[in-house]
């Protein structure tokens, strides 16, 4: 097998390192090559997202009580988080093999599905923390925010439980948390600057211009988001894929006896395969 980028003894002691620019520039690259599956991926969330809003919003006295209920908000959002997140780990894990030259395809979002346990368990654990960041001081929301951002893939790509994810994650991240922190702004900016015009639209009868625009917007940002999302992974705890899989120059790991914190792409030799 080969190890592509960082790896984890490296990241928790800081050994790595972020280059702003070069990370968004590899990361439209990519985007501008792969991102039809994430964007298929996506749609697929989108919608099973909605059905189980209203499903839900019919069990807590319809849609309209429910939007002026905070309690049966919450109870939403927590069935949305649980039960879309193994899907979404599957577009997760399509920016980490975009990030190591593997092709994906949109069946990907639901290749993970056996481990949606472990996954809806560590997505919503990472998601109560940062709430209560927030909901304490702003800034403690935020660092949790950014150093809890890689949590998923290490369960998925490692094979860690949630708790360890969550740990590692905080302790590798924390080192170049500014800049991480720049490169999810930069990207949260642009999404922001994609609104304008709809905004700018509103009750001037072309909104629907504005949607238009939003919509094409979003088929680029929501790749370019996962795309770097993987990049950030790949360089900081690294990629166990095929040998002839990998990308030219890559650091080679021949851990012929199997990395015990790798899960398995393929079922049983701890390297991936898209």
């Amino acid at each position: 097998m080969v190890n592509v980028g960082g790896n984890i003894e490296s990241a928790v002691q800081g050994q790595y390192s972020i280059d702003i620019r070069s990370v968004l520039q590899e990361a439209w690259t990519l985007t501008k090559i792969s991102r039809l599956s994430i964007v298929i991926g996506a749609l697929i969330c989108m919608f099973l997202s909605m059905v189980i809003v209203m499903v839900a919003s019919q069990y807590l006295g319809g849609v309209e009580n429910a939007l002026k209920d905070m309690k049966a908000q919450y109870i939403i959002n927590v069935l949305v988080t649980l039960v879309i997140s193994p899907f979404i780990a599957g577009i997760e894990m399509m920016g980490v093999f975009h990030a190591v030259g593997l092709k994906t395809q949109p069946k990907l979002v639901f290749a993970f599905l056996s481990k949606g346990a472990i996954i809806a368990i560590c997505a919503l654990l990472s998601s109560t923390l940062s709430s209560l960041g927030f909901n304490l001081l702003i800034l403690p929301g935020i660092f949790l925010l950014v150093t809890l951002s890689l949590t998923v893939p290490l369960v998925v790509e490692k094979n860690m439980m949630p708790i360890k994810a969550i740990i590692l994650s905080v302790k590798a991240l924390r080192f170049q948390f500014f800049k991480l922190l720049a490169i999810y702004g930069i990207l949260a900016m642009i999404l922001i600057f994609s609104i304008f015009p709809l905004l700018a639209m509103m009750n001037s009868g072309f909104e629907m211009i504005g949607v238009v625009f939003l919509c094409f917007a979003l088929t680029y940002l929501t790749p370019l988001f996962y795309n770097t999302k993987g990049i950030l992974y790949r360089e900081i705890f690294g990629v166990k894929v095929n040998a002839s899989e990998a990308p030219a120059g890559s650091h080679s790991d021949n851990d012929d006896s199997g990395d015990n914190n790798s899960n398995s792409g393929n079922g049983n030799n701890g390297s991936f395969t898209a």
